[in-house]
C-alpha cells in the first residue's frame, strides 16, 4: 500500500488532521503523522513536534517560550524537511499531505521543496487563491483552495479534504507503481536539460531530436522565470547528465524589468556543479511583459511587438544586449565543467531575423563582442555559427557539442 505523510500543525488543526488521516486509511494507505506544530496537544503524532524541531537543531519548548511566530514557523519548516528526507531515504514517502493558512502552508512548502520531481505533493491551503509562487517555487507542488477556512469539517471542508485525501492515496499509488516498474525495468536514459521559448522553438526541436537519436531523454523548460529556476535546480540535483541552455532570455528580464525574470542565479548552476552545458544567446533580444497596457510608461518610446494579448514583447537595445553579453561570459567563464558557447549570427529569435520586428544586427553585434571579450583566455569554446538560431543546423550542433562533453570527445 502507498505511504502517505501528513505534515501539519496538530496544536491548532488536530480536528482536521485526524479526519484526513482516517480517510487515507480507508483508501488503503499507510499514514504517517509529523506533527510541525510548537504547542502542546492530545493528538499522537508518528514523529512529534520536538523530534521535528531538534532535526532542525531547536528545542520545541524554546520556540514556544520565545513567542516568535516568525522563528517556529521557519524552524519547523526546516525540521520537517529533514524528517521528510530521512523518511525518503527509508523509501517510506509515496505522497505528502498538508493543510494550513499561511503559516502551515509556508512549513509544507519548506518540508517538500527538496523533495524530487515526481513525487506527489499536495497543500490545502487558504492561500491558494493569491500569488502562490512562495509555496510552489520551481516544483511540483499541487495547490487546492480550501475555500473556507480550515476551521472543522463541514459539508465544504469534508469535501474539499477528501477529494485531496483521495488524489493523495491515488497519486500515491501510483507513484509507488511507477518506482517499482522503474526498479525491476530498463535503466533509465541519460537526462538532458534544455530550455525553449515560442520564438526558438524550432532550434530545440532539432536539438532535442538529434540528442534523442543519440540515446538521451530531453527535459524541456518553458524559459518564463519559474521555468528556468526549474531547470537550475534539476541542474544542482545531479539528475542532469548536461544541459542545452540555447534560451537565455530569462536574463533579459532580469537586467531590464520584465515579467519573466528567473532571478540573478539564471545561468549558474550548471557550470557550478561541473555539468557539461552548451549555450546560446536565444531571444536575447526581447524582455517579457503582460497586456499592452501593463508595460511600464517608461518604456513607452521603446520598440514594443504585442505577441498575443497577454504578453508584450520588447527588444533590447545596443547597450542592454552588450550588457547581456557581458553577463552571459561572466558566468560562463565561472563553470567548472564544461561549457561551450555557440553563437547564431543571423539572429537570436524568429523576432530577429532579416525583414521580422525585432531584426537589429547592431544589437546583436554588442552582445556577441561582449561575450567573446569576456571569454577571451578562457576555457569555455566559441562557436560562432553563420546561421540563425532556428536554422535545424544549429541545434543539432548544439547537440553534437554537448553529446561530446558527456562522453569525453571534446571539452
Amino acid at each position: 500500500m502507498p505511504s502517505v505523510v501528513l505534515i501539519g500543525t496538530l496544536d491548532t488543526k488536530g480536528e482536521e488532521y485526524a479526519w484526513l488521516r482516517n480517510r487515507l486509511v480507508e483508501l488503503g494507505s499507510d499514514v504517517i503523522v509529523v506533527d510541525a506544530g510548537v504547542g502542546p496537544h492530545d493528538f499522537l503524532a508518528d514523529v512529534t513536534g520536538e523530534q521535528v524541531a531538534e532535526a532542525a537543531g531547536h528545542d520545541v519548548r524554546a520556540l514556544r517560550e520565545r513567542g516568535d511566530r516568525g522563528a517556529a514557523v521557519a524552524a519547523m519548516g526546516e525540521g520537517a524537511a529533514a524528517v521528510l528526507a530521512g523518511l525518503h531515504a527509508d523509501g517510506r514517502v509515496d505522497a505528502v499531505l498538508a493543510l494550513g493558512g499561511s503559516g502551515g502552508s509556508s512549513i509544507a512548502a519548506r518540508a517538500v521543496r527538496d523533495l524530487p520531481i515526481g513525487l506527489p505533493k499536495l497543500i490545502v491551503s487558504t492561500m491558494a487563491a493569491g500569488d502562490v509562487s512562495p509555496y510552489v517555487g520551481a516544483k511540483d507542488v499541487t495547490l487546492t483552495y480550501s475555500v473556507v477556512d480550515i476551521a472543522g469539517i463541514n459539508r465544504v471542508s469534508r469535501a474539499i479534504l477528501g477529494n485531496a485525501a483521495a488524489a493523495a492515496a491515488g497519486m500515491g499509488q501510483a507513484y509507488r507503481l511507477a518506482r517499482a516498474a522503474r526498479t525491476a525495468g530498463e535503466p533509465d536514459r541519460p537526462m538532458i536539460g534544455a530550455s525553449m521559448f515560442g520564438v526558438t522553438t524550432p532550434a530545440v526541436d532539432a536539438a532535442r531530436e538529434r540528442l534523442a537519436e543519440l540515446g538521451y531523454e530531453v527535459l524541456v523548460f518553458h524559459a518564463t522565470g519559474s521555468g528556468g529556476r526549474a531547470l537550475e535546480g534539476l541542474a544542482a540535483s545531479g539528475m542532469l547528465a548536461g544541459v542545452l541552455d540555447l534560451t537565455t532570455t530569462e536574463l533579459a528580464d532580469d537586467l531590464v524589468g520584465g515579467v519573466l525574470s528567473a532571478g540573478s542565479e539564471r545561468l549558474t548552476a550548471a557550470g557550478a556543479h561541473g555539468v557539461p552545458q552548451v549555450v546560446a544567446p536565444g531571444a536575447l533580444d526581447m524582455v517579457n511583459f503582460g497586456p499592452r497596457d501593463t508595460v511600464p510608461a517608461a518604456f513607452a518610446d521603446r520598440l514594443l511587438y504585442v505577441h498575443n494579448p497577454t504578453v508584450t514583447l520588447m527588444r533590447t537595445t545596443p547597450d542592454e544586449m552588450r550588457e547581456l553579453g557581458r553577463r552571459v561570459a561572466a558566468k560562463l567563464r565561472a563553470a567548472t565543467g564544461p561549457t561551450a558557447l555557440f553563437v547564431p549570427r543571423q539572429g537570436v529569435s524568429a523576432l530577429d531575423a532579416p525583414g521580422a520586428a525585432f531584426a537589429d544586427p547592431k544589437a546583436d553585434a554588442a552582445c556577441f563582442e561582449a561575450m567573446q571579450e569576456g571569454l577571451r583566455g578562457s576555457p569555455v569554446a566559441v562557436e560562432e555559427l553563420d546561421l540563425h538560431i532556428n536554422d535545424p543546423a544549429f541545434g543539432r550542433a548544439m547537440a553534437d557539442r554537448l553529446h561530446d562533453m558527456i562522453t569525453g570527445g571534446a571539452t
